[in-house]
C-alpha cells in the first residue's frame, strides 16, 4: 500500500520532468531551424565576386596558412585539414611545425571583428614579407580588412564585448563571452560552412573524388 501511495505521489513529478524534457527538445530543434534559416540568408548575401576571387587565390597559392583565435581558430584548423585532404600544402599558424611564410603564399585569417590583436599582428607581418592576406570576417572595415587582398564578408550581428580587439583569452578571463545564439557566434558556424563549401567547389572544379580525400585522411588514430 505504501509503495502504491509513493508511486502516486511521484506521478506529478515524473509528468513535470517528461514535459520539461519535451519543451527543451522542442527548443533545441527550433533553435537549429532558426540558425539554419539565418545561415541561408547569410550565404545568399555573400558577394559572389569576393567568393570567386578567394577561390582563385586558394588555387593559385604556393602554400596556404590559416589562423584564428578561439572558436574562429577551430574553424581555421578545420579548413587547413580539408585543404590538406584536397591536396594543398596547408599550415596552421602557431603550430611548432609551421614553416616560415614567403612571397607567393596565402594566409587566411578567420576573425569576426577583424581586429583581434595577435591575428592582426601576424597578418601585417605576412603582408610585409610578400604573402597575400585573405580575411573571413563580418567587419571588412577593420585593421585586418584594411590590409587584406581578399575579403569574404560574413554578414552577422555580434554580441557586444567591452573591446572587440582584446585577445580571446583575455576576454575569456574577464567573462566577456559571446553567447552561442543565431545573432551571436553564428559567424563561426557560417564560416565553417563557407570553408567546407569552398572545398566542395574546388573538388568539383578539379574533379576530385572523395576517395582521393580518403587516401590523405589520417590512418594512425
Amino acid at each position: 500500500m505504501f509503495l502504491e501511495d509513493a508511486s502516486d505521489a511521484l506521478y506529478p513529478m515524473r509528468t513535470y520532468i517528461e514535459s520539461s524534457m519535451t519543451e527543451e527538445g522542442n527548443s533545441v530543434a527550433n533553435m537549429m531551424c532558426l540558425m539554419t534559416t539565418r545561415i541561408e540568408a547569410i550565404a545568399k548575401g555573400i558577394d559572389k565576386e569576393q567568393i570567386a576571387s578567394f577561390v582563385h587565390a586558394v588555387l593559385s597559392a604556393n602554400r596556404i596558412y590559416v589562423m584564428g583565435a578561439g572558436r574562429s581558430g577551430l574553424v581555421a584548423k578545420s579548413f587547413a585539414m580539408r585543404l590538406m585532404h584536397t591536396g594543398f600544402i596547408s599550415y596552421v599558424v602557431g603550430e611548432t611545425i609551421t614553416p616560415a611564410i614567403a612571397e607567393g603564399d596565402l594566409i587566411v585569417a578567420f576573425s569576426g571583428s577583424g581586429n583581434t590583436k595577435t591575428i592582426g599582428d601576424i597578418a601585417e607581418t605576412a603582408k610585409g614579407i610578400g604573402a597575400k592576406v585573405a580575411l573571413i570576417s563580418s567587419n571588412p572595415d577593420s585593421r585586418i580588412g584594411r590590409i587584406a587582398d581578399y575579403i569574404i564578408k560574413i554578414e552577422t550581428q555580434r554580441d557586444p564585448v567591452t573591446c572587440d580587439a582584446h585577445e580571446y583569452e583575455i576576454r575569456q578571463m574577464l567573462g566577456e563571452h559571446r553567447s552561442f545564439a543565431p545573432l551571436g557566434t553564428i559567424f563561426e558556424t557560417s564560416s565553417l560552412i563557407f570553408s567546407d563549401a569552398v572545398i566542395s567547389t574546388i573538388m568539383t572544379m578539379r574533379q576530385i573524388e572523395e576517395s582521393e580525400l580518403q587516401k590523405r585522411h589520417t590512418n594512425i588514430e
